[in-house]
C-alpha cells in the first residue's frame, strides 16, 4: 500500500496546465511544484490529456518550457523532435513505454517524470482496456506534435 501511495505521489507532480491550477512556488534555493492529484480526462482525446498532464512540464507545444521547468533538475525533453533524433522515424514504442512507465530516457535521471500508467490504473479504477487507450492516445498525440 505505502509503494503505490508514493507512486502516486510522484505520479501528482503534475497538475492541470489547461485549467490554470499549475502553480510554480518559489523559494530561497529553488522553485518548486505544486502538488495536486490528476484530474479525470477524456481517454479519448490526445491533446487534452497532453494539456493536463504532461504541458506543465513539457509546455503546450511540447517544447519542454512548461511552467515547472525550472523546479525539476533536468530540463524536460522537446517532444517535438523526437522523430528527427531517430533518424525521421518516431519512436512511438519507446514514448509508450516511457508514458507508462516502463522505459526511462537518461535525461529523465531519478524519474521527475511521473509514472502515468499507474495514475491512468488509479484514475481509470484499473481497466486495462481504458489505461491502454489513454496511453495509445497520448502517444499519437505527441507524434502528431513533430516537426517536419
Amino acid at each position: 500500500m505505502a509503494r503505490r501511495s508514493i507512486r502516486y505521489l510522484q505520479a501528482v507532480l503534475v497538475a492541470l496546465a489547461m485549467a490554470g491550477s499549475v502553480e510554480v512556488l518559489s523559494g530561497k534555493d529553488k522553485p518548486g511544484v505544486k502538488l495536486v492529484p490528476p484530474s479525470r480526462t477524456s481517454m479519448a482525446d490526445g491533446k487534452e490529456m497532453f494539456r493536463a498532464y504532461c504541458a506543465v512540464c513539457h509546455g503546450p507545444q511540447g517544447k519542454g518550457n512548461g511552467p515547472a521547468e525550472q523546479a525539476l533538475k533536468m530540463p524536460p525533453a522537446d517532444l517535438t523532435i523526437l522523430a528527427r533524433e531517430n533518424g525521421g522515424k518516431f519512436p512511438e514504442l519507446r514514448v509508450y513505454g516511457v508514458i507508462q512507465g516502463d522505459s526511462e530516457m537518461a535525461a529523465h535521471g531519478s524519474r521527475e517524470m511521473p509514472v502515468w500508467g499507474s495514475v491512468f490504473r488509479d484514475i481509470s479504477r484499473g481497466s486495462g482496456a481504458e489505461v491502454n487507450l489513454r496511453l495509445r492516445n497520448l502517444t499519437k498525440y505527441v507524434e502528431s506534435m513533430q516537426v517536419k
